[in-house]
C-alpha cells in the first residue's frame, strides 16, 4: 500500500523539478538578452525563440563589399508604445522633416539611411512610413526591429555605407565624444552623401565650431525650426554633404605648410569687440588697478556657446603652486559650461613640483617655456614691488636667461638663487598638443619672457590655437614699497606692454590684462 502511494508522489516531484528547471532556463535566457546583449525583448516569446517572420532585421556586412543593410522586411509593430501621444507627435514631426528633405533632393526612397542614437526608433519608423524602407537606427540599447545596438562615437557599420545619415534631438551636442561622433558620421557616409544634424546652436561661434567638427563635409543648407517638445523647443538644422573622393584628395594636397602663418577667423575676432577695454594709461598703483580689472574681464564662455569643441584645454604657463591660479582661479571662477578641461601646468621651479604629484587631474611639465630646446639659468629673486606678497608665499618669482648670457652677467644681474634648468620650444609643444578644433585657454606669467614667447607663437602660427589668453606683462612698474620709484627688475615700459596687448588683439587674439 505504501509502495503504490509513493509512486505518484515520486512522479509528481520529478514533474515539478522539470517545470522549475524549464522556467529557470527561460528566466536566465530573458535576463541574458535584456541585460547582456541589449535587446529590447518585445518579441512576445520571452526572448527565447526565433524572431517572427514579419520583423525587420539588419545584417552588418563582414566583407569589404558587403552591404550595410542586407535585408529589411515590412514592420508590423503591435506594442502600445506606437499608439502613445508622444510617439505619434514625434513621428509626425520627423515625417514632415524627411518629406521636406525629399522635396529638396537630399533624401530619396532608395537611400540607405542611418539614424544615430535614436532610443526607440521614431525617426526610423517615420522614414519607413514615407517610403524610405532601407532605414535603420542605432542606440546604446537595441530596440528591435527599428534599432540595433551601437553608439554615435562607434557606429557598427563599414566605411561609405549610407547615402543619408540623420542625428536628431541635439544628441551630437550632448555627446561626451563629439569629435568621434562627427568623424563616425563622416566615415559611414558615402562620398557626396548627405547628413542632417539637429542641434541647439544659437550663436555664430557655436555655428562655426560645429562646422569645424565636419571638416570633410560642406555646408549645404541651414535653417531654424520649432521643435516638437519642451526638451528642445528651438532647433537649428544643418544639411551637410561629404566631399567626393576627388575633392577630398585635392583638399589634402592643398593643405601644405604655409610657413607657420595662420589666420584667425572672423567669428573669433568678433569676440574682441565685446571684450573689456584695455587699460590705456599706466596705473600709479598697478597692484590695485590690475587686480581690480579682473572683475571686468568678459570670459569667452560667458559670451558664446562653446559646446561644439572636440576637446577643452587649460595651459598655465608659469603656474607656480597649484593654489596660485589653477586651484584658486581657474577651477573655481572660470566659466566652463560643464565641460571637463585637460589641465597642463608648466613650472620650472622645483620647489613646486612635489605638490603636483598628488594632483591627478593636472599634468605637470617641469621645464621652462622658451623659444627653443636648451639649458637655461633660472634665477629666483624677490621683486621689491611684491615684497609683501613674496613673504606671504615664501618664494620669489623666477626669471630665465640663456646660460651663455648669464655667464657674462654682472653679479648684480644675478643677485638671487640661480639654478640650471631645461627650457623647451613652447610653440612647438603647443602645436603638437592641441588642434584648431580644441578650445584652448592659456594663462601666461613668465616674468618678462612673454616678450620672447609671444613673437615666437605668432611666427610659428601657434598663436591661432589659443582661444583665450590671460597675460601678465612685466614692466618697470611703480613699486609698492617705495613711492616714486620704479622696479629695476624689468626694462620694458608700460607702453611696450600696451603695444603687445594691442598687437595681439589686432591680430585677432582675445587677450586679457592679467595680474
Amino acid at each position: 500500500m505504501e509502495t503504490s502511494m509513493a509512486k505518484p508522489s515520486f512522479l509528481r516531484n520529478i514533474m515539478v523539478r522539470v517545470l522549475l528547471f524549464g522556467v529557470l532556463i527561460i528566466v536566465v535566457r530573458f535576463a541574458y538578452v535584456v541585460t547582456i546583449t541589449g535587446e529590447s525583448c518585445n518579441r512576445g516569446d520571452f526572448c527565447f525563440f526565433s524572431l517572427p517572420e514579419n520583423l525587420n532585421f539588419v545584417i552588418a556586412g563582414t566583407g569589404s563589399g558587403a552591404s550595410a543593410i542586407d535585408a529589411i522586411r515590412s514592420t508590423s509593430p503591435g506594442d502600445d508604445l506606437y499608439t502613445t501621444r508622444d510617439w505619434i507627435k514625434a513621428v509626425q514631426f520627423y515625417s514632415s522633416i524627411f518629406q521636406d528633405l525629399i522635396a529638396d533632393g537630399y533624401l530619396s526612397p532608395e537611400s540607405k539611411t542611418l539614424c544615430v542614437e535614436t532610443a526607440v526608433g521614431q525617426e526610423v519608423y517615420s522614414l519607413r512610413q514615407i517610403g524610405v524602407k532601407n532605414s535603420v537606427g542605432i542606440s546604446k540599447k537595441a530596440f528591435r526591429p527599428l534599432v540595433v545596438r551601437g553608439e554615435g562615437h562607434a557606429i557598427p557599420f563599414e566605411d561609405n555605407s549610407f547615402d543619408f545619415v540623420f542625428s536628431g534631438g541635439g544628441r551630437l551636442g550632448k555627446s561626451l565624444k563629439q569629435l568621434e561622433f562627427a568623424d563616425e558620421i563622416t566615415r559611414t557616409l558615402k562620398p557626396e552623401g548627405f547628413a542632417v544634424v539637429h542641434v541647439g546652436a544659437t550663436d555664430t561661434y557655436s555655428f562655426n565650431s560645429f562646422l569645424d567638427l565636419f571638416n570633410s563635409c560642406r555646408l549645404v543648407k541651414m535653417r531654424d525650426i520649432d521643435g516638437f517638445d519642451s526638451s528642445m523647443p528651438h532647433i537649428r538644422e544643418f544639411v551637410i554633404q561629404k566631399y567626393s573622393e576627388i575633392e577630398t584628395h585635392h583638399r589634402k594636397n592643398s593643405g601644405a605648410d604655409s610657413g607657420g602663418k595662420c589666420w584667425i577667423p572672423g567669428y573669433k575676432r568678433d569676440l574682441i569687440r565685446d571684450a573689456e577695454p584695455l587699460i590705456q594709461e599706466e596705473p600709479l598703483k598697478p597692484w590695485i588697478t590690475l587686480k581690480r580689472n579682473i572683475k571686468n574681464i568678459k570670459y569667452v564662455p560667458s559670451m558664446v556657446d562653446i559646446r561644439f569643441k572636440s576637446r577643452y584645454v587649460y595651459v598655465d604657463v608659469g603656474a607656480r603652486s597649484y593654489g596660485s591660479s589653477i586651484g584658486s582661479w581657474f577651477k573655481k571662477e572660470y566659466p566652463k559650461q560643464n565641460k571637463t578641461f585637460d589641465v597642463f601646468a608648466i613650472e620650472a621651479d622645483k620647489a613646486f613640483h612635489e605638490e603636483y604629484k598628488i594632483k591627478k587631474k593636472v599634468q605637470l611639465l617641469p621645464y621652462a617655456a622658451w623659444v627653443r630646446n636648451e639649458t637655461l639659468s633660472f634665477e629666483i629673486n624677490h621683486d621689491p614691488g611684491k615684497e609683501v606678497e613674496a613673504k606671504a608665499k615664501g618664494r620669489g618669482m623666477g626669471r630665465i636667461q640663456p646660460v651663455k648670457k648669464s655667464s657674462s652677467s654682472s653679479s648684480g644681474d644675478l643677485a638671487g638663487e640661480v639654478n640650471l634648468i631645461q627650457g623647451f620650444d613652447f610653440a612647438h609643444w603647443l602645436k603638437n598638443t592641441v588642434r584648431e578644433r580644441d578650445f584652448v585657454v592659456m594663462k601666461m606669467d613668465v616674468e618678462g619672457t612673454e616678450f620672447d614667447l609671444i613673437p615666437r607663437l605668432i611666427k610659428t602660427g601657434a598663436i591661432c590655437l589659443i582661444d583665450e589668453l590671460f597675460l601678465e606683462c612685466h614692466y618697470n612698474r611703480w613699486q609698492r614699497c617705495c613711492p616714486g620709484q620704479r622696479s629695476e627688475k624689468y626694462s620694458k615700459t608700460y607702453n611696450q606692454c600696451l603695444e603687445l596687448f594691442n598687437s595681439l588683439r589686432q591680430s585677432g587674439v582675445l587677450v586679457h590684462q592679467w595680474w
